[in-house]
This record gives C-alpha cells, structure tokens and sequence, in this order.
C-alpha cells in the first residue's frame, strides 16, 4: 500500500511560501513558511513539515498500543501527543505522551505495552536516527 502527499513552494526561503495535500484530501492546499517553521510556534501561521511529522507519529502510536491493548483483551481508549523538535536545521527529537482509559490493566502492564508500540509503530521506526521519548500514564 502506499499513501502520497504533494508540496508546492514559490520564492526563496525566508520570504517564500508553499501549500502542502494529501492524496485523502485531508490536507488541501494547506499553508505554510518559514514564519511557520521557524518562528511562531502557536500554529497560527500555517503548519510546518515537523508538525505533519508529529500528527503522523501520534496517530500511529495510538493506533499500535490500541492493537496490543486488544490482543491483550482490554481495548479502551488512548489520547496520544508527538512533540517534535528541531534544532539547528535538524529533526532532534519526538516526545511521545500517552493517557490511557482502559479497563482491567494495571499501570505496569500499559506502561509495557505503551513501550512495545513505541518501538514498533512503523513511524517509530521511521524515526529510528533521533531521539524517541515516552511518558505513559493510565488515568
């Protein structure tokens, strides 16, 4: 299977501006910038290929450590952030946070599964050159 998205980008760098779609649809023609790389980090100037970066890896995180917790019989819900960094023009970094509403678990055992769909969602495993963090927590 594959999945594919386009970029467009007109001008130079710092006064340029691109749009960004997905073949879903769900991106279309979506802005963005250096303003929107670089500088304003409220996510109000357009997105940013580190913010697609993060949707990507959170969705599929949460979408792993829903099938393990299935396999192990007790589905419930998940609420998953990614924070990605850069630093000095280089992806350094993605922080994995989890919260996890699921019935018939103990923390231990979310936890251990929290950690084996880190090291095996396929973006994870993308991302294998930077720093992957994770914070799991039942609530």
């Amino acid at each position: 299977m594959k999945h594919s998205a386009s970029a467009q980008w007109t001008g130079d760098l710092k006064e340029g501006a691109g749009t960004v779609s997905s073949q879903s649809g769900a991106l279309k023609s979506l802005g963005y910038s250096y303003k929107s790389r670089f500088v304003d980090e409220t996510g109000k100037s357009g997105t940013n290929p580190e913010e697609l970066i993060a949707a990507a890896h959170s969705s599929c995180f949460a979408m792993q450590l829903s099938a393990f917790l299935a396999e192990n019989g007790t589905p419930g819900q998940v609420d998953a952030t990614a924070v990605v960094e850069i630093n000095a023009g280089a992806i350094t970094g993605s922080a994995l946070t989890v919260e996890g509403r699921v019935p018939r678990i103990d923390a231990a055992k979310f936890t251990e599964l929290a950690n084996k769909a880190k090291a095996e969602c396929p973006v994870s495993k993308a991302l294998a050159a930077i720093n992957v963090t994770l914070d799991a927590k039942l609530v």
